[in-house]
C-alpha cells in the first residue's frame, strides 16, 4: 500500500477561535466548558452580575448627595416630586412617574415667573438604576452646561425628581415654557453595565409629545459613552435642535467621532 503523506495539523488547531475575541468586548462569549456544563466561575459571575444589576434597579436615589454635587459645581438645583410615593410603585405604574405631583406642578407654577423663560430645563433621576444619575449626571451636565453658556444658552435650576420616568419632562418643560427639556435617568441594568445612564431631549416640550419627538443618547459612562463625550454630542444635538426647530425623527446626529472626541 503506498504510504499516505501526513496531514499537517496547525499548532492553535485546539484552540476556541472565539478566545482573542475576548479582549474587545464585554459580552459573555468564549465561557469555556465542564463536560456538558458551564464552569463554575462563569456561573458565579454570572449570578454576581446578576445581583448587582437587581441591586440597581431597587437602590434609593440619595438626591441630597447629588444637590450637594451639582452645588459645588456651581449649579442650583429644586428637588421635585412624581406621582410615585416608593419604589415598588414606581415599578409597576410607569403612567405616575411621568407626571408630577400637585406640590410640585404647583410650585414649578409659582418658580417659573421669577426664573423667566430659558432656553433648558434639565430634570435628573434615578429611573432603573439609582448609580448611574448619583455617578454620572453631575459630570455630564457640568460639561453640558459650560459648552451652552459658550453659545449662549439660559438654564434652569437642575431639578432632581425622584421616580421618574421620560415622559416627566414634556410636563415640566411645558409648566416651564422652556424652549428644551433634557431628561437624564438610570437605564435598565444590563448584566454588564448597572449604572449606564441616559439622556433624552426635547425641542418645544408638551403633553402632546411622543417618542417620536426625542433624542437619546444613551450608555453614558466610563466603559460606554463617556460623561464629556455625552456632554458634547448633548451639546451638539440641543444646538441644532434652536438652529432647526426640531428634534426627534427629524433631528439626525451629523457629527462624527472625531469631533466628539472619541
Amino acid at each position: 500500500m503506498a504510504n499516505t503523506p501526513a496531514i499537517a495539523v496547525p499548532a492553535d488547531a485546539g484552540r476556541d477561535p472565539w478566545v482573542g475575541l475576548r479582549r474587545h468586548t464585554a459580552a459573555r462569549i468564549a465561557l469555556g466548558r465542564t463536560g456538558g456544563s458551564q464552569r463554575t466561575d462563569t456561573v458565579l459571575d454570572f449570578r454576581l452580575s446578576h445581583a448587582r444589576a437587581r441591586d440597581a434597579v431597587m437602590a434609593a436615589f440619595d438626591t441630597e448627595r447629588v444637590a450637594g454635587c451639582f452645588e459645588s459645581a456651581g449649579l442650583e438645583t429644586q428637588r421635585i416630586a412624581t406621582g410615585v410615593a416608593d419604589k415598588k410603585t414606581y415599578l409597576v405604574r410607569p403612567d405616575l412617574g411621568r407626571r408630577l405631583d400637585e406640590t410640585s406642578r404647583a410650585a414649578l407654577r409659582s418658580s417659573g415667573p421669577g426664573w423667566g423663560r430659558r432656553d433648558l430645563a434639565i430634570i435628573v433621576s434615578d429611573g432603573l438604576a439609582a448609580q448611574a444619575a448619583e455617578r454620572h449626571a453631575v459630570e455630564t451636565v457640568t460639561f453640558l452646561a459650560e459648552h451652552l453658556a459658550t453659545a449662549g444658552w439660559t438654564l434652569y435650576p437642575i431639578l432632581l425628581a425622584p421616580f421618574g420616568r421620560v415622559k416627566l419632562q414634556d410636563e415640566v418643560g411645558e409648566l416651564l415654557g422652556a424652549r428644551h427639556a433634557l431628561m437624564l435617568l438610570g437605564e435598565r441594568p444590563g448584566l454588564g453595565s448597572p449604572d449606564s445612564l441616559g439622556a433624552y431631549l426635547t425641542h418645544h416640550p408638551r403633553a402632546t409629545c411622543t417618542d417620536a419627538d426625542r433624542n437619546c443618547v444613551s450608555n453614558i459612562r466610563p466603559e460606554g459613552l463617556p460623561p464629556a463625550a455625552a456632554a458634547r454630542k448633548l451639546a451638539h444635538l440641543l444646538i441644532e435642535s434652536a438652529r432647526l426647530g426640531v428634534s426627534g425623527v427629524a433631528l439626525k446626529d451629523t457629527q462624527t467621532t472625531g469631533e466628539l472626541g472619541g
